[in-house]
């Protein structure tokens, strides 16, 4: 059985990949489908004024489906993503980069978190000094990180 999977399998690690949660209100419902089960902190100020602090998220794929969809409003956050949120309670939904689909969303809406682990924040450089995490974690400045996104070198 080298190189298959029993559709068992398939199944259970779908199931260990896939999460719901829903907004405040419960007008958005969301199956989340986790590229991991890695969550990261974001500390940049733009994260900070949405989520009231940092934003703690999980990477998910673009798999990934929301139900109310006339109850979400997006809003285009910078030039490679845009952010969701509830039109009626305001709950944030979700980060999404625009070039591949991908969604970061605050691991507060899912239902079930106990298998995350926080293992990453970014923007490190701009998170304020009243508050840090016990975990030890990867860190990355907004250099490291803009450096990450940009093109690159010869592309626009």
């Amino acid at each position: 059985m080298t190189g298959s999977m029993r559709n068992d399998q398939k199944e259970e690690t779908m199931s260990e990949k896939s999460k719901s949660g829903h907004c405040l209100c419960g007008a958005v419902k969301i199956s989340a489908v986790l590229a991991n089960h890695e969550a990261g902190a974001c500390h940049c100020k733009m994260c900070q004024r949405w989520a009231g602090g940092p934003f703690v998220a999980i990477a998910c794929t673009p798999e990934t489906t929301f139900e109310g969809q006339d109850a979400i409003g997006v809003y285009p956050s910078s030039e490679w993503a845009e952010r969701g949120f509830c039109k009626h309670c305001g709950s944030p939904l979700f980060s999404r980069v625009k070039s591949d689909g991908s969604y970061y969303l605050p691991v507060g809406l899912l239902d079930d978190t106990e298998d995350l682990t926080l293992v990453s924040e970014i923007f490190i450089d701009r998170k304020p000094s009243w508050y840090s995490f016990a975990e030890k974690t990867s860190q990355m400045t907004e250099a490291e990180v803009m450096a990450m996104f940009a093109a690159p070198s010869g592309e626009p």
